[in-house]
């Protein structure tokens, strides 16, 4: 296991803030037409995808080492997580779109941000469950 590998637990919890308030701050806008609000969640997405490749990155080189037992979990774990990186940059380079206020852009934009916010917050959930058992929340 590299050294790198090491900090997926403490990098991993960033870019999931950082894509779920994107999400969040998109539903602001659609919800009370205030369009300063998608600065807000064009930043969030772009730096939760920047942030996203280096957890998926140290993600898999993590899973690979001798310290992770290999599971079902563990490969849903893993794929959601690439599925909820490659999400966040299709949302990204979605947001730079220069038409993106027209009908059909924002559509896909948003399309693109609110699938990726369920499938990281899915991943995250796996992860957690992988780390702390599925009966972490039971008395």
């Amino acid at each position: 296991m590299t050294l790198f590998s090491k900090f997926h637990p403490l990098l991993v919890h960033f870019p999931i803030a950082l894509v779920l308030a994107a999400a969040v701050a998109e539903l602001v806008v659609i919800t009370t037409a205030r369009d300063a609000w998608r600065t807000v969640a064009v930043a969030n997405i772009r730096a939760g995808a920047a942030m996203g490749v280096v957890a998926a990155i140290t993600g898999w080189l993590f899973a690979a080492s001798p310290l992770v037992d290999a599971s079902m979990s563990l490969e849903w774990h893993r794929w959601l997580g690439m599925g909820g990186a490659a999400g966040a940059i299709g949302a990204a380079f979605l947001s730079s779109r220069p038409d993106v206020s027209s009908h059909r852009s924002a559509l896909g934009y948003r399309l693109t941000l609110f699938v990726t916010a369920l499938l990281v917050a899915i991943t995250g959930h796996l992860g957690g469950t992988l780390v702390w058992g599925a009966r972490f929340f039971l008395p």
